[in-house]
């Protein structure tokens, strides 16, 4: 006779082994991306035009139109790159307060003066009209999220850096730095920071990290061996800048002289 009560402790058992190794083989079960697919879908203006899309949009344009336009500062006379040869009033300002806002950081952390600062004529996207100032200008005039970075040169390169100036023939935005072009083209009595030049000093130059990557041909600074990134973007400089000063000043010394 069959032990029926024997029987269905096995069948139990076969049970519980069956589940726990299907459980352990579910455990242990990888899945990996075999295909991504993917599909542009348009959006015209008459979907933006609807009510529940405008609607939705409404709040977040209003908070952003009121930050950019909060005015910060007010302008005497407009800036212009496009007014200049070898300087623009523009260029002046940019270079004169990135210069000054990261020499307060790079002295706080590296224990060492920039000695001078060295931008783009074509950074410079748009001018500043004369009267008020406000964030959307600052947003405009510098609408990519470059960044300061500071790079150790010494005489040679700091050399070419003036030989590329007259080169490119572009009022470059360029401050702590002054040279003469000799009646040959040739760059003459370059002075940093009112000191002439000398073959055993390290000079730390602020740019944008655009062009410390070699950007616009100026490869003097990808032969570099220090570089140090501020994590302080042109633009953010620019509006804290404004937010210090009631007037912005115009800035009209020479930084290049021309025989």
């Amino acid at each position: 006779m069959v032990n029926l009560k024997k029987y269905n402790v096995l069948l139990q058992h076969f049970v519980l082994f069956l589940t726990f190794t299907l459980f352990l083989s579910c455990s242990q079960q990888k899945f990996y991306v075999s295909k991504i697919e993917g599909k542009q879908i348009g959006v015209t203006t008459a979907q933006l035009q609807k009510p529940e899309i405008e609607d939705f949009i409404k709040p977040y344009r209003e908070n952003i139109d009121k930050d950019l336009n909060t005015i910060l500062a007010y302008c005497t006379e407009t800036l212009d790159k496009s007014k200049g040869e070898w300087q623009t009033n523009i260029g002046n300002l940019l270079a004169d307060v990135t210069l000054q806002k990261s020499n307060l950081i790079f002295e706080k952390r590296e224990k060492k003066p920039i000695s001078f600062c060295l931008l783009n004529h074509g950074g410079i996207r748009a001018m500043i009209p004369k009267g008020d100032v406000t964030t959307r200008a600052a947003f405009e005039v510098m609408p990519f999220e470059n960044s300061a970075v500071v790079i150790a040169l010494n005489a040679a390169q700091i050399n070419e850096i003036a030989q590329y100036i007259i080169k490119e023939k572009k009022p470059h935005p360029l401050a702590g730095m002054t040279f003469t072009i000799s009646k040959n083209g040739n760059p003459e009595n370059i002075l940093i920071q009112g000191q002439p030049l000398t073959n055993n000093t390290i000079y730390y130059v602020v740019t944008s990290d655009y062009l410390a990557n070699g950007g616009d041909n100026m490869v003097f600074f990808k032969n570099s061996s220090q570089r140090f990134d501020l994590d302080y973007k042109l633009r953010n400089i620019l509006i804290d800048y404004f937010k210090e000063v009631d007037t912005i000043p115009l800035i009209a010394n020479k930084r290049i002289i021309v025989e």
